[in-house]
């Protein structure tokens, strides 16, 4: 090999051998973090589209449709292949138990659209009305409706943005109180790192769901349904900001020692210049795991709180409001289809756990 090709080839085998690199290479070997991170992207792009993909709002009540049983998509009608349809539905009451139910009407085949005007809904601050699908001349339910007749679908897409969104707020704001608190104590140390420490050891032992349950309660009621996301997102991260700054201020205490970081010192650099410049950047992969990890936590406190009725609030919705329908066995048996709120639960915070597991291990150097 010819001293040019040596030179051509180096950079490619320093970058191919780069921290980020490795870390990239043993994140890749892990099936389940690749495909986690998949579905964490799906289900945060549909949250984005919500307005798009739900096809009514999610206020419409649709009195004569109560509980009505998810619809199927059919494409053979009286013998002949047709483009994707539903048959309009009908109640019948059993002559006998005086039961209602609904029942297809085989007569009364509705084709679904494509891109079709429908109510109008906000999409980054843009007015439009353009929805993905829809029928003509009746309704298309495609996971039922509740009590109200309100579409389910619609309902969890729009609820998908609060339920997804109030852990990265949540986290931006537990994450930047346990930093700095955490900062401070470490770097520091002394009768500052005892007072906080102490502090901090008063907090962590209160029982999680109790205070949780307390600070909700004083959200007032007649708030606005921004507000009290915005207060259930506050409550959540004052209460999850400890756990953070006991680990930070371990990091730091440990840090603060290093050559680099008494090299600085000497020259004169300010406290804040060296932690948020020579110490902090050196925890940045943990903070990363340690939010991704973090971030399920949020989502099911969240849905706890609107499960009890002390979260979010009518007209806005989540996962964890949905859920509140279903709270006794008699209704999931009657109506089963109540439950798929539960189910993005699940699957959110599996994903959550097993990306940041496969994220832990890709930054793990020791890991093979």
């Amino acid at each position: 090999m010819t001293r040019a090709q040596t030179l051509k080839t180096a950079p490619k085998k320093a970058q191919d051998t780069s921290p980020l690199a490795l870390a990239w290479r043993r994140f890749r070997r892990s099936k389940i973090g690749v495909l986690s991170g998949w579905v964490l992207v799906v289900m945060y792009l549909v949250a984005l589209l919500a307005g798009f993909l739900a096809p009514y709002n999610i206020t419409a009540q649709h009195y004569d449709y109560p509980y009505q049983p998810p619809q199927r998509v059919h494409i053979m009608h009286e013998g002949k292949l047709m483009r994707p349809f539903v048959y309009a539905v009908k109640k019948e009451r059993d002559p006998v138990t005086y039961i209602s139910s609904y029942v297809e009407d085989k007569t009364q085949p509705l084709p679904i659209r494509w891109f079709v005007r429908g109510e109008e809904y906000s999409f980054l601050g843009i007015k439009t009305d353009l929805h993905l699908f829809g029928v003509e001349g009746g309704y298309f339910f495609p996971i039922g409706t509740d009590k109200f007749g309100r579409d389910l679908l619609s309902r969890m897409l729009v609820g998908s943005q609060v339920s997804l969104t109030v852990g990265i707020i949540g986290i931006l704001i537990s994450f930047s109180i346990g930093i700095v608190v955490g900062g401070i104590s470490g770097y520091y140390g002394g009768v500052i790192d005892t007072l906080i420490q102490r502090f901090i050891e008063v907090l962590l032992s209160f029982p999680r769901l109790p205070i949780l349950l307390a600070l909700s309660v004083i959200i007032p009621p007649s708030w606005p349904s921004t507000y009290v996301y915005l207060g259930i997102v506050a409550v959540l991260a004052l209460i999850g900001w400890a756990g953070l700054a006991r680990v930070v201020r371990g990091q730091v205490m440990g840090a603060r020692n290093i050559d680099y970081v008494s090299a600085a010192r000497a020259l004169g650099a300010a406290d804040m210049r060296i932690v948020l410049r020579h110490i902090m950047p050196n925890l940045s992969s943990y903070l990363v795991v340690t939010a991704t990890l973090a971030l399920p936590g949020y989502i099911l406190g969240e849905s706890a709180l609107s499960f009890l009725g002390l979260g979010i609030k009518e007209p806005m919705t989540s996962w964890g409001l949905l859920l509140k329908d279903a709270q006794n066995f008699e209704t999931l048996n009657l109506y089963p289809w109540l439950l798929i709120p539960g189910i993005m639960i699940v699957i959110s915070v599996l994903a959550f756990n097993f990306f940041g597991d496969a994220l832990r291990d890709a930054a793990d150097t020791q890991s093979r």
